[in-house]
């Protein structure tokens, strides 16, 4: 029998035999079942949920109730590496019926605990171990930061991706020192959104964004010699543009069409990714003939009332994004939706209706499941209220590989594109 999890006030971890597990789905209890749970996997961290109380089915009369154990208790929720997919939030109510100040932006998800071991509600959905906590962080990182710093001395790239590799754990950034898969290059400063959810820029009232933008504008040769060095030296070699640390690369247009045809004019080899919100079509038809081969867009929901709830885009609508798409599909790109999830909303009947439009009528070859990293309760509170049936993220992927059966589902960007 599985049981729920909570914390104390100084984070030790406890299970309570007299409740069992609830998960949330967007604003609704939900009672955690056997097959919605697998053991937590290598890499995830638990973390205690201050101001949140936990909530469980008590054993005596089959009820929600508050867990109570004589003291002050919080609720628990996981934070899962790539290639897992959450199915369902942790279940708590703010302590006092007051929400405090808005939890880190990280991607909470439920916690069960059974025999010796936690249990989460979550899917693995993506296969490669390429993102596998256990090759990045190694001991031998700093020198080999030091290594490209001294090889590239005036390249200012470097020393952000340097913070972001040691700083902040970025496994992109990593990546280009490890030289090998997916290396990230940011280059603009700049957005044309204003996310709820942005991990780099946040409003003060806000929860803290967990890393530094660039606050910078890079030249063509900073770009180029590293895309170059990458493609050239690295293992199955992506480079990225459109990471955590910067605004919306297609921000920085002329300098990324320049970059991306020097690079092709030395490299043929590798893939050139954009990451992008998909806002600046004429951008991306640009890049698509200037030699980039892989495009993911960022998107929450294909309803236009949630996506403008989410992103706040500025100069742009969701008919762009569609549009972009389209564009970059007609030069033969391959195109991934960074489908930012969130259970009880993506999972809703009709955001699966509208995403299934959006899918067929742009032709997308894969959709990456993103856990969307936000606090439930400020980002359900941005939302009006809905009365649609909520499917199941599991029943999610189950419809979109009925519809759709030529469409890919994973959490990371291929490497082979075919």
């Amino acid at each position: 029998m599985f049981y729920t999890v909570y914390s104390d006030d100084k984070g030790n971890i406890f299970e309570s035999k007299k409740y069992l597990p609830v998960g949330r789905a967007g604003n609704r209890f939900v009672e955690i079942q056997e097959q919605d749970l697998i053991e937590l996997p290598s890499g995830a961290e638990l973390m205690m949920l201050p101001g949140r109380h936990p909530v469980g089915i008590s054993r005596k009369d089959g009820r929600f109730s508050l867990v109570e154990d004589g003291r002050n208790v919080f609720a628990v929720g996981a934070v899962l590496p790539q290639g897992y997919t959450r199915t369902l939030l942790p279940a708590y109510t703010s302590n006092k019926g007051k929400r405090g100040k808005p939890l880190p932006l990280f991607g909470y998800t439920a916690v069960a605990f059974k025999g010796d071991r936690f249990y989460i509600a979550a899917k693995k959905t993506d296969e490669t171990d390429r993102w596998d906590p256990k090759w990045f962080n190694t001991p031998e990182l700093p020198d080999l930061i030091n290594q490209k710093c001294d090889k590239f001395p005036e390249n200012r790239i470097l020393k952000q991706l340097a913070r972001c590799a040691l700083d902040y754990g970025c496994f992109t950034a990593q990546n280009i020192f490890y030289e090998r898969w997916e290396g990230g290059i940011p280059v603009s400063p700049t957005c044309n959104a204003a996310c709820l959810g942005c991990i780099s820029k946040q409003p003060a009232e806000c929860c803290p964004s967990p890393q530094a933008r660039i606050n910078f504008i890079p030249s063509i040769k900073e770009v180029v010699e590293l895309g170059v060095s990458h493609l050239l030296n690295a293992e199955q070699p992506i480079i990225s543009f459109g990471q955590g640390c910067e605004g919306e690369p297609t921000m920085a247009g002329d300098l990324l069409v320049a970059a991306v045809l020097k690079i092709r004019e030395k490299v043929a080899k590798g893939v050139i990714n954009i990451n992008t919100n998909g806002s600046r079509t004429g951008v991306i038809n640009k890049l698509c003939e200037a030699g980039l081969n892989s495009m993911r867009v960022s998107i929450i929901s294909a309803d236009e009332g949630i996506y403008n709830i989410y992103y706040n885009p500025k100069g742009y609508q969701l008919k762009n994004v569609k549009q972009s798409i389209i564009t970059a599909k007609d030069k033969g790109v391959f195109v991934s939706l960074n489908l930012l999830t969130f259970p009880g909303v993506t999972d809703r009947e009709d955001q699966v209706e509208a995403l299934l439009r959006f899918l067929r009528e742009t032709g997308v070859d894969m959709v990456q499941f993103r856990n969307l990293n936000i606090d439930p309760e400020f980002f359900m509170n941005a939302l009006p209220p809905s009365g649609n049936e909520i499917f199941g993220i599991n029943n999610l992927i189950k419809i979109l590989r009925h519809e759709l059966p030529h469409l890919r589902i994973g959490n990371c960007t291929p490497y082979l594109l075919s």
